[in-house]
């Protein structure tokens, strides 16, 4: 059977979200990676393994050394599918305020 990785599991995980972070800024070999966290090598490698297979990193040889680089693309695609729920939220979160600001008001005046 054929599993697919699965973007947004694959960034549910923190460490995989703290190594594309990382990676964001700049491309880094898997030892520069490995050595900003307290865990063991391969466990990194396994991280490292799904964020590629998810394309949302992608390799490229450097020498003897596998260099890790951002994919921006693929962060497109998910930043674009989350907008909507982004823009669904800022509307709810300005409602809210609204309603706020509208209590304080009456507060403001009730008190005086």
């Amino acid at each position: 059977m054929n599993l697919r990785r699965d973007v947004f599991q694959a960034i549910s995980d923190p460490t995989r979200r703290a190594i594309l972070l990382l990676v964001a800024s700049q491309s880094l070999s898997a030892g520069a990676i490995a050595a900003n966290f307290d865990t063991a090598r391969p466990t990194i490698s396994k991280h490292l393994q799904i964020l590629t297979e998810c394309e949302l990193l992608r390799q490229e040889q450097t020498g003897r050394e596998v260099h890790y680089h951002i994919s921006a693309q693929k962060m497109k695609e998910v930043a674009d599918f989350l907008e909507p729920f982004r823009q669904m939220w800022d509307e709810r979160f300005n409602k809210l305020e609204a309603v706020m600001k509208q209590y304080k008001s009456k507060q403001d005046g009730t008190e005086n």
